[in-house]
């Protein structure tokens, strides 16, 4: 069977993909870092793109946002099928769905095939098929195994053209500043695409072990692109450490960029080796000092303060002059937040009841904020407008509303910053303040003498 064509968008399909770019890249993300676009191959090219999975929905979501020249079909869950509305639009927009064992029992697990087929059927029109072969998200920076199903669709569909047409696979990858907060940054990465074409004889003789190869050749160019930390023991350590001002004094010390999201990750990359490395010549040392840094974490948590205060050291006129900025610009807040309140309050009265696993928190704001308070917030009152004022007021609305959220969401996280700086130089926490500085100061140095 020779392959055919991709399907084209529908205009549906186009305008919500137009409407999450704005939801997603406009409002939710602050910034959005693409590299290696030059790795990925010309549309029309069957191609499987296999990347790691942190953060539900919004890993998908981005990759399908900047590859807007294709046409996209995704693995999901199956369980997000269920409802016979959901299965029609979810499939309309390219997903497929995909039974887990530990989850839908081995009875569903044989559907697969189904999907299989289907996503096969992508490949061999031309389109780009995406999944996670860890089968599910982690909870942490570090990637896990991967199963071989993304594999055995791509070998099945050059198979069927007769092993004529290259499938390409395309190792990518995920990383953000902060899982649960918006207003952070995010990045993606394609790595170098492996051609299945060299494989496909030796694939005809032993099948299993053709494609633990290229598996391995996959695993390992992802793990290589991404943050992988080994250490699960210390890991919330490890995470806090490069995540706060030690690491922004690591990425300065080693001329990274610590605010550039992808120097960044380079950084942190060369020091969690760093720790890892000291951690195997001086176990007892890192020990100790992983041991004060939970003491330091647990300090902090305590008095609802942030590590980077200790750096600025601010005194009572700094919280002084916040207060009165703040003071001066509540009027501004208070005509921003009128019309956006319902983006910042409608999630979170559901994140605690509804939400268990922590990774779906990005998910559950963005899904929130697209299906149901940007309509509700900006849709409708814009065709109100429009309608019974005039075109001229619906469009200053339209222009004003992404900027009242900007300022109602930087209004909100100053004055958070407003109350660390207040909790810092408040009389009654000066003691344990001294204690943790002197503490944060040993920390510092030791690692500073163990990772050189």
């Amino acid at each position: 069977m020779k392959k055919t064509h991709p399907r084209e968008h529908s205009l549906f399909l186009k305008a919500f993909r137009a409407y999450l770019q704005f939801v997603n890249s406009g409002l939710y993300f602050k910034k959005e870092h693409v590299l290696g676009l030059e790795n990925v191959p010309v549309n029309g090219t069957p191609t499987v793109i296999v990347s790691n999975h942190q953060n539900c929905l919004n890993d998908p979501l981005c990759v399908c946002l900047q590859l807007t020249d294709r046409r996209m079909n995704f693995l999901a869950r199956a369980n997000v099928f269920n409802n016979p509305i959901f299965n029609k639009v979810l499939r309309a927009m390219g997903l497929l769905p995909a039974y887990r064992m530990g989850y839908e029992g081995l009875a569903h697990v044989r559907k697969n095939s189904e999907t299989f087929e289907d996503a096969g059927n992508a490949l061999m029109d031309g389109e780009t098929v995406m999944l996670y072969p860890e089968g599910g998200h982690q909870d942490k920076r570090w990637l896990g195994a991967f199963k071989l199903g993304y594999l055995r669709i791509a070998f099945a569909a050059a198979e069927k053209m007769n092993f004529e047409e290259d499938v390409m696979i395309l190792p990518s990858c995920n990383h953000y500043s902060n899982y649960f907060h918006a207003r952070t940054e995010m990045l993606i990465r394609f790595g170098k695409p492996i051609s299945l074409k060299p494989y496909y004889e030796r694939y005809q003789q032993e099948p299993r072990a053709t494609m633990m190869e290229v598996n391995s050749l996959v695993h390992s160019q992802i793990k290589e692109m991404m943050l992988h930390i080994d250490d699960m023991e210390h890991y919330d350590q490890i995470d806090w450490l490069r995540e706060n001002e030690y690491g922004k004094k690591y990425a300065r010390e080693h001329g990274y960029k610590k605010n550039y999201l992808p120097s960044r990750l380079l950084s942190d990359q060369c020091l969690v080796n760093d720790l890892q490395t000291a951690y195997l010549k001086n176990p007892d040392e890192m020990e100790s000092v992983y041991a004060d840094t939970a003491r330091l974490i647990e300090g902090i948590k305590a008095l609802n303060i942030r590590d980077w205060l200790f750096r600025h050291n601010p005194h009572l006129e700094a919280a002084l002059l916040r207060g009165l900025g703040l003071l001066l610009l509540l009027p501004l807040f208070i005509v921003s937040i009128i019309p956006t309140a319902l983006l910042f309050i409608v999630p979170e009265i559901f994140l605690k009841k509804l939400i268990k696993d922590q990774m779906f928190i990005s998910t559950f704001r963005v899904a929130v904020s697209a299906l149901v308070t940007v309509p509700v917030c900006l849709i409708i009152p814009v065709v109100l407008l429009w309608v019974f004022i005039g075109f001229w007021w619906a469009l200053g609305y339209f222009i004003a509303f992404p900027m009242m959220f900007l300022l109602a969401w930087n209004y909100m996280k100053l004055f958070m910053k407003f109350i660390g700086t207040c909790n810092f130089i408040a009389p009654k926490n000066r003691k344990k303040i001294r204690e943790l500085r002197k503490l944060r100061i040993s920390i510092f140095r030791r690692l500073d003498d163990l990772i050189r």
